[in-house]
């Protein structure tokens, strides 16, 4: 059922503007055209199959892989990376956020240094890493932590610095601990703009993963990719990308969710 408000030069009440019956399924519109396109090009030959492979085959390959194996294998490495890396990252960039935005201390201490390491590349880190955890899972489960505690660490500060000063007053006026302070005022506060960095955070995570598993994978997704890179299976190579596309997809969805029940007291302030 469409939202509804009301005009306030007739008083009528009408369909919220932007509403449109079907709009999800116009949005499927442009990716299919383009996937026809696609096979249509490869089909007639204008793309070779050495450059890019036709979805038809990209299909039959997924499903060949699934069949022996292969991908389920692979997925399930990258996801064990993927997690074991998000969870040290998230736990040290929002731990540090809260050392920070609670200080000033903490922040000179703190923001500095985040500052600058936001601005270093991944590749720039892939040789430290080697040097300092070898070309084992260490450095790749360290690059998706690196990645992800960036994100997460910039807007869970600006978050809590961003949280009314008012309310720290009427704090101090109930005679509010420090614990309770955090608990109660300064963490909700900051919980909007955390969300915001969480979806940002999962999706460099999947980003990072992709340039760790290029460093010496002997499994995972990104083996399956440089494999068949080796053996020019561009079908091979299709099908990893989509699959960390999908995982990245499935993942800002369940963020998604999180934030709408989550922050379901922020709906009464929309139109």
């Amino acid at each position: 059922m469409p939202a509804l408000v009301q005009r306030p030069d007739t008083g009528r009440t009408v369909p919220r503007s932007g509403f449109r019956p079907g709009g999800a399924w116009l949005r499927l519109v442009s990716p299919l055209v383009l996937v026809a396109a696609w096979q249509l090009a490869s089909s007639t030959g204008v793309l070779p199959e050495r450059l890019l492979a036709a979805p038809t085959t990209v299909v039959a390959t997924t499903v060949d892989l699934l069949r022996d194996g292969t991908l389920t294998d692979a997925v399930t490495v990258s996801l064990q990376r993927a997690a074991l890396g998000f969870v040290i990252g998230a736990t040290a960039g929002i731990g540090l956020a809260v050392l920070a935005g609670l200080s000033r201390f903490g922040e000179y201490a703190i923001d500095p240094p985040m500052q600058m390491l936001r601005t270093l590349p991944f590749y720039g880190l892939i040789p430290l890493l080697i040097l300092w955890f070898g070309i084992g899972e260490l450095p790749k489960i360290a690059l998706v932590a690196f990645g992800v505690s960036i994100p997460l660490y910039l807007n869970t500060f600006a978050g809590i610095r961003g949280v009314d000063g008012k309310l720290a007053e009427l704090a101090r006026v109930q005679r509010l601990s420090k614990p309770a302070l955090v608990r109660h005022i300064v963490l909700p506060g900051a919980l909007p703009q955390t969300l915001v960095g969480l979806r940002q955070a999962l999706g460099v995570a999947w980003l990072a993963l992709i340039v760790a598993e290029q460093v010496n994978a002997d499994a995972g997704l990104g083996y399956l990719i440089n494999n068949a890179r080796d053996f020019l299976r561009t079908d091979v190579i299709v099908v990893g990308l989509l699959v960390y596309s999908v995982l990245g997809l499935i993942t800002d969805a369940a963020v998604r969710l999180i934030e709408r029940r989550a922050l379901a007291w922020r709906r009464g302030f929309l139109n």
